[in-house]
């Protein structure tokens, strides 16, 4: 259980929002249950562990049935989350959550991008605001298939919003960043997102009329163009980003990073930043890019390449930023289980935005008392 004073300073910031003082008492009862049931977070066990008369018919309808907005508190949270660990990127990242059944919203059998293989249950999209020492999640989208979008019986029995389209994960994952840049009126941090299978001049399009700056995962066969006349490969045409690398090796730096499963050992690697263009509409100019490689060994291919429009961010640091990734796949898997982030009973569209939006603020309390973020040190922050 986290410090009760974090507890008690988060409840403050984001349920005075409520409008009514019962749903006040309601969303910290729900938080507190959050952090202190055992096993699953599911509304009957949280009703359970706090014993009192009543509490699960009660928290249901808040949950499910309620007419909170969710979104305020979600932007409210980022910003105490800005205040509090200045965050250096928006960590857009997929999440698999096993579930049976017809009804539930969004359950199917999908491919998860991120597995890499078909699944049943529900695909989502989180995303986290992270530094090196701690993450947590303010938004998320659900992945919602044309199997639902085109059943209206499904639709209106998880009461899924009529204008809600179909999208892919990696379609979803640009909407959540774009959503948070246009409602929130939070700092535009470097959105770090894989966008390895899809069409990348199409996201990387959205993303910059959105004014969200980004660090994108590609696919080794992404055909870029060497935007530097200077360099070789210019007059070559398109080429594959791999091919790319490959051609100018000898623009690599040393990179410096920390693993956050042992942030006491120092990593290094290689990196090289290049002026790159993506192929544009006929008679369009192209738009010019970087392209960033990291090799774990010199002596062979990248282990992995990214796409950025950060002119000014040197190599080793993008890199660091692309890092950023594994402390939100860690902490994901460290607190998100304790929080509840998969433990949704429920079948409504609503209700599993409003379980999100809570559990949420649970993984933000387990994660600042683990980094030791006390409520001290965050009022500095806030009032500086």
């Amino acid at each position: 259980m986290p410090d009760d004073d974090i507890v008690a300073e988060l409840s403050a910031a984001l349920f005075s929002l409520l409008g009514r003082k019962d749903q006040r008492r309601q969303a910290e009862q729900y938080l507190r249950g959050l952090l202190t049931t055992r096993g699953r977070k599911s509304i009957r066990n949280i009703a359970a562990h706090l014993g009192r008369p009543g509490l699960e018919q009660s928290l249901h309808h808040f949950v499910a049935s309620s007419t909170w907005d969710w979104q305020p508190l979600r932007a409210a949270l980022a910003g105490y989350l800005e205040h509090t660990i200045a965050p250096q990127a928006w960590v857009i990242q997929p999440m698999h959550i096993p579930k049976a059944g017809k009804y539930s919203v969004g359950v199917d059998e999908q491919f998860a991008p991120h597995l890499g293989q078909i699944v049943r249950g529900q695909q989502v999209i989180g995303a986290w605001l992270a530094s090196s020492s701690v993450s947590a999640p303010v938004n998320w989208r659900m992945v919602l298939p044309e199997s639902w979008v085109n059943d209206p019986e499904r639709r209106a029995r998880a009461e899924v919003p009529e204008r809600t389209p179909p999208e892919s994960a990696e379609e979803s994952a640009v909407s959540v960043a774009l959503q948070m840049a246009r409602l929130w009126d939070i700092p535009r941090r470097p959105a770090v997102l894989d966008l390895r299978r899809c069409d990348v001049g199409a996201a990387s399009r959205r993303l910059a009329s959105g004014g969200v700056p980004f660090l994108a995962r590609i696919s080794p066969s992404a055909p870029l163009s060497v935007a530097d006349p200077a360099l070789p490969g210019h007059r070559a045409g398109p080429l594959p980003a791999r091919r790319i690398l490959d051609l100018l090796k000898g623009m690599r730096v040393p990179a410096a990073w920390h693993d956050p499963a042992e942030p006491h050992l120092p990593r290094a690697s290689w990196a090289a930043k290049v002026p790159v263009a993506l192929p544009g509409p006929v008679g369009g100019a192209p738009r010019r890019l970087f392209l960033l490689g990291e090799w774990a060994d010199p002596g062979r291919p990248p282990s992995a390449l990214w796409l950025t429009s950060l002119p000014r961010v040197p190599a080793a640091s993008l890199v660091r930023t692309a890092k950023l990734a594994d402390r939100v796949e860690r902490d994901c898997d460290d607190i998100g289980e304790r929080a509840g982030l998969r433990d949704f009973a429920g079948r409504s569209f609503r209700g599993w935005h409003r379980h999100m939006t809570l559990s949420s603020v649970a993984h933000t309390a387990i994660a600042l008392h683990a980094a030791e973020y006390g409520p001290r040190r965050a009022g500095r922050l806030i009032g500086a």
